[in-house]
């Protein structure tokens, strides 16, 4: 309904507002959470209805996840150039160039579902994954604009928590939208919606100033890359995201396709189960910030992946719409926690004269697996069925536990290495006292 769209953008609103007299920080922060969800709202629509509008347009039951794939693919595959035109031409050139290919992607769609055209709409999907990984950038655009680097988990939390508005306006709009074109399977109304939100946070970003970026920012040794991923901190922060954004997308793909087409739930079932999870990925950040001045980030880790194993379980439990909501809600949790937990810790492996380069091999691994990922979920649901799709996803949460062990050893060995080296410097004082 149209009324649901603007109850959703209203509440962006307010809440754009409301935070701003909770949190001192700057413009472009602000700015971004207001325009984010905007532009973020097309890769919902993809996940929604990619496969379901591949199999009306009859693609090959194997390749109805292609839409999606395609687009983690473009997300992957544009990582690397979205940050080295950053670092060239700044943020706000490479983000206006993202939304416009994004833009780009919303029309191609929009013919796609006119003329029943599977070949299009995977290009569109391309485009989309394109923009999507300048969309990504925007969170580094966001803590290079903050002085304090302590305020780094709250501006991600807060910049993660205006997806919540992403994940009801796009399958809202998929549905409202979907017959205010006629077309031979629907939802090119759908796509047209989608271009006016493009052009709308496009307006909005001629208020977006670049960060100021310092003199010793573009200078000083720059590390080889070799060197820099050999480091313990890159390698949890790299793998806490990476496995926890490829089994998010594994099952979050396969859900849509079991449940309408394998088991026969209602298109609104499937919708709420989406939006809901959607909302679980981005909720979270409400608190996110405060538990992770509580218990660490090494305890958030860990208490993401505890509860992927507990979203495991439950899908393995049964088909009925709970079982799948409930399991994509926790699903979304638990994204939240290791992907804010290895977001948060990937600038401590690198020098400000790196950012770019690092930030750019960072997305480029973590969209990557999401790509494989999401193409494994359609081949495997249909060869082997939803119970397979989330048995071969446990190997991988067995990884994550791994991982979270290896970073509280890490944690320990740096907590016991600072006491020693404070005990030397005492008993060094105690010994120039006595001479």
């Amino acid at each position: 309904m149209l009324i649901n769209i603007i109850i959703t953008l209203t509440l962006l609103l307010l809440s754009f507002y409301g935070l701003q007299r909770l949190f001192t920080l700057p413009k472009n922060v602000w700015l971004l959470f207001l325009v984010q969800p905007l532009v973020m709202a097309a890769s919902p629509v993809i996940v929604f209805i990619g496969g379901i509008l591949a199999t009306s347009m009859g693609a090959d039951p194997a390749l109805v996840t292609l839409p999606v794939t395609v687009m983690i693919l473009g997300v992957a595959s544009a990582a690397i150039p979205a940050a080295l035109l950053a670092k060239k031409k700044g943020r706000r050139f490479a983000t206006f160039s993202g939304f416009t290919l994004g833009f780009i992607g919303t029309i191609l769609a929009m013919f796609a579902a006119l003329n029943g055209s599977f070949e299009l709409l995977v290009f569109a999907s391309l485009l989309f994954g394109a923009c999507t990984a300048f969309i990504q950038q925007l969170r580094f655009a966001a803590i290079e604009s903050i002085s304090n680097t302590k305020d780094v988990p709250t501006v991600l939390s807060i910049l993660m928590l205006s997806g919540i508005f992403s994940a009801f306006l796009g399958p809202e709009i998929a549905v409202t939208a979907k017959d205010w074109l006629s077309s031979p399977h629907g939802y090119a109304g759908s796509f047209l919606f989608l271009a006016g939100l493009f052009l709308v946070a496009m307006l909005l970003m001629l208020n977006f100033n670049n960060p100021e970026v310092k003199p010793s920012d573009n200078h000083g040794e720059i590390r080889p890359l070799s060197k820099i991923i050999k480091q313990p901190i890159f390698i949890i922060a790299i793998l806490s995201a990476a496995i926890g954004f490829a089994l998010m997308s594994y099952l979050m793909t396969a859900t849509p396709l079991s449940m309408h087409h394998l088991h026969g739930h209602s298109l609104n079932d499937t919708k709420w189960v989406i939006q809901s999870h959607i909302a679980a990925m981005f909720i979270p950040s409400l608190f996110t910030a405060l538990l992770v001045k509580r218990i660490g980030l090494k305890n958030l880790m860990l208490a993401g992946t505890i509860i992927y194993a507990v979203v495991a379980v439950i899908a393995l439990s049964g088909e009925q719409v709970m079982h799948y909501w409930w399991a994509l809600i926790l699903l979304g949790i638990g994204w939240n926690f290791l992907f804010l937990t290895g977001t948060s810790l990937l600038p401590q492996s690198y020098r400000s004269s790196e950012r770019h380069k690092v930030q750019a091999i960072n997305d480029f691994i973590i969209f990557g697996f999401q790509a494989t990922a999401s193409l494994m979920a359609g081949w495997i649901l249909f060869k082997a069925g939803w119970h397979v799709v989330v048995l071969t996803s446990l190997p991988f949460i067995v990884i994550l536990f791994a991982v979270s062990g290896f970073y509280f050893t890490k944690e320990r060995q740096n907590t016991n290495q600072t006491l020693i080296n404070i005990n030397d410097a005492k008993s060094h004082q105690e010994n120039e006292a006595e001479s």
